[in-house]
């Protein structure tokens, strides 16, 4: 296993905060049970109302200015930067001047915290208006061939968001190792793999967040009654295993994001769990998160 420090891209910005704040503070006080070199380098998602949001429809209000400041510095003072979801596939030049969306992207312009891109009308206003983010391209694009990715790598990224069809394509993987250290790979995408309504998903969130219509999200191609169920997920063939990861780390790839910003608070303690912590330590650490959220928020 390589000595590197691998980085982690975590869910839930907004929505998870407590249980993402007891995480780091569980490996800031027992490191010995988290598998070696591994480090929270963001953690990703969007504050609700936000229209440039994608990817998954957040609601339930809006935030107001002091709790976006507190939310974003609680993971700055951690030394974890802020990531938001700006992936909205319908985004216009109109949207681009938004003061809300605006609002957040002031107070998170301290050097630290990053984006994520899809449309390049946004990208363009936010290299020009807020030079200091690092920008990553989000999986949403679905580059799906090794050439298309390669010719984003070429583009300033920051990092580039793999496709999670392309997880266990050794022709792709191979092809990339020349970038390892500027891809990204999710590792536990709930999804069904190769959906092909997937981009008519995005489309869809895209247009309920516009429209701040919170209906139930466009319907999935495989409505799985247990999608969030982590021992159905690592079954899925775009699952990648802890074993894939090491065989992944030796080849050169150092950035690995957990999938789950919309899911139950379970699933995301148990893709933790698996991912960051080690076989032996699981259920030490297992007892302190939970009995730890339990205190301070009266239950998961």
């Amino acid at each position: 296993m390589s000595t590197q420090t691998i980085y982690w891209h975590i869910p839930g910005l907004c929505y998870f905060g407590l249980i993402n704040q007891v995480l780091l503070d569980t490996m800031r006080r027992y490191p010995s049970h988290f598998r070696d070199g591994y480090k929270i380098a963001s953690c990703y998602g969007s504050f609700p109302g936000a229209i440039w949001n994608g990817g998954r429809n957040l609601f339930d209000g809006f935030s107001s200015k002091a709790d976006v400041e507190r939310i974003i510095a609680a993971y700055n003072k951690q030394g974890v930067p802020a990531r938001f979801t700006w992936t909205n596939v319908l985004l216009e030049e109109k949207h681009i001047y938004d003061s809300y969306c605006n609002m957040i992207m002031k107070v998170g312009d301290n050097g630290m915290n990053q984006v994520l891109v899809n449309r390049p009308i946004l990208e363009e206003y936010i290299r020009k208006e807020y030079p200091r983010y690092k920008i990553l391209s989000s999986t949403t694009k679905r580059l799906l061939n090794a050439d298309a990715i390669l010719e984003e790598v070429k583009k300033d990224y920051f990092l580039v968001v793999l496709d999670y069809d392309l997880n266990h394509n050794e022709s792709v993987i191979n092809k990339l190792l020349p970038v390892a250290d500027k891809i990204e790979i999710l590792v536990n995408e709930t999804c069904h793999p190769g959906c092909a309504r997937r981009a008519n998903h995005y489309v869809e969130i895209s247009k309920h967040q516009l429209e701040f219509d919170n209906r139930i999200q466009f319907p999935c191609s495989d409505p799985t009654p247990d999608k969030w169920n982590f021992e159905r997920v690592k079954k899925l063939p775009t699952f990648m295993s802890n074993e894939d990861i090491e065989k992944y780390i030796e080849m050169g790839y150092r950035n690995f994001k957990i999938v789950g910003r919309s899911g139950p608070k379970q699933y995301i303690i148990e893709s933790y769990l698996y991912f960051l912590v080690k076989d032996e330590s699981r259920d030490f650490i297992r007892n302190i998160l939970m009995s730890t959220i339990t205190k301070l928020s009266g239950g998961v």
